[in-house]
């Protein structure tokens, strides 16, 4: 029998022809530094709680995730900007109730379309609203409130940080389900805000306890119930809307992560899967808790059915002139 030789370059070429048919591997994740998008200023919740999961982020991937601070607009500008990003993983927005449920019912022109142009990722954490007023406050109560309301449409004013705002939404939702009509009084930053319900210039607002704790432990600041369908576990001896008298509405404003649309399905996985494990750890739920939040990881498609919900829910608020468009 002849025996068989084979040169070194019919040998390569073979193996040239096999490699196409050998499946490539996916690039790992990630691949260069992670940019999470913040629409609010350095210090505020939703920053602390990203700042927290980039700081868990980074050494489970081997790569710096920064921060990236826009504030202003609502979440307008930094949504638009992300959309733009490539669809690859590596740019993740703090996306919130304003930015994906309120922003398309109240602006006829958006840089973004949350449907089309984001995937949701998880949520991160809700809060709990409770409607305050000032420590010297004619209003003893909420059921005072919402006499002097009822009797007299306009007279009794709230203050927000402006229109589509959480605390405006959470106002209006009250309003609308208790049959008031009050007089809406926005503000630039909750610093002017919480001085005019404190000296009695606006009759009430709505946040959370961590925002107004300082002043509430100074007597300037009075709680008239909690927006919740269970008292506080840290004070309960402020009563539910409900117990106050007021309809049974609850206010938890959210915030939630998402990534540019056409991102690959296994980055995708990755993502869900290494942000609710951080979302999880111990160290960041007590920060979260330290903040006035609940951490609350959920799927995307449980993120998804959220703004389904409050977009549901938020409709009638704009059609029916309580929240204006713009």
């Amino acid at each position: 029998m002849t025996p068989m030789h084979i040169d070194r370059r019919t040998c390569l070429a073979s193996l040239a022809a096999l490699l196409p048919l050998t499946p490539a591997r996916a690039a790992r994740f990630p691949q260069h530094a992670v940019r999470i998008v913040v629409p609010y200023s350095v210090g505020v919740g939703p920053d602390v709680i990203a700042r927290s999961v980039a700081d868990k982020l980074s050494p489970l991937w081997g790569q710096p995730v920064l921060i990236d601070n826009k504030p202003g607009a609502s979440g307008i500008v930094a949504f638009g900007e992300v959309r733009r990003t490539p669809a690859d993983g590596h740019t993740l927005f703090v996306a919130d109730t304003a930015t994906m449920a309120v922003n398309p019912l109240l602006h006829q022109s958006l840089p973004y379309d949350a449907q089309r142009d984001l995937l949701p990722l998880t949520l991160m954490f809700h809060a709990t609203f409770l409607l305050w007023t000032g420590g010297a406050s004619r209003f003893r109560s909420l059921a005072d409130l919402a006499e002097a309301a009822r009797r007299q449409p306009g007279a009794v004013s709230y203050a927000t940080l402006g229109n589509g705002h959480a605390s405006h939404v959470a106002l209006e939702t009250y309003a609308r389900a208790a049959g008031l009509r009050m007089l809406h009084v926005p503000f630039k930053d909750v610093g002017a805000l919480m001085t005019a319900v404190a000296a009695g210039d606006v009759d009430f607002t709505a946040f959370g306890m961590n925002t107004f704790a300082g002043l509430f432990a100074k007597g300037r600041l009075r709680p008239l119930a909690v927006a919740a369908r269970q008292r506080l576990a840290s004070h309960p001896d402020i009563p539910t809307l409900a117990e106050a008298g007021g309809p049974p509405v609850t206010m938890h404003p959210w915030a939630a992560l998402v990534t540019v649309a056409g991102t690959p399905p296994e980055v995708l996985a990755q993502l869900h899967r290494d942000l609710t494990g951080v979302l999880s750890d111990p160290e960041v739920r007590s920060r979260a808790e330290t903040a006035g939040f609940e951490i609350t990881p959920s799927t995307p498609q449980a993120l998804r059915e959220r703004i389904e919900t409050d977009v549901a829910l938020y409709s009638p608020l704009v059609s029916e002139g309580r929240i204006a468009r713009m």
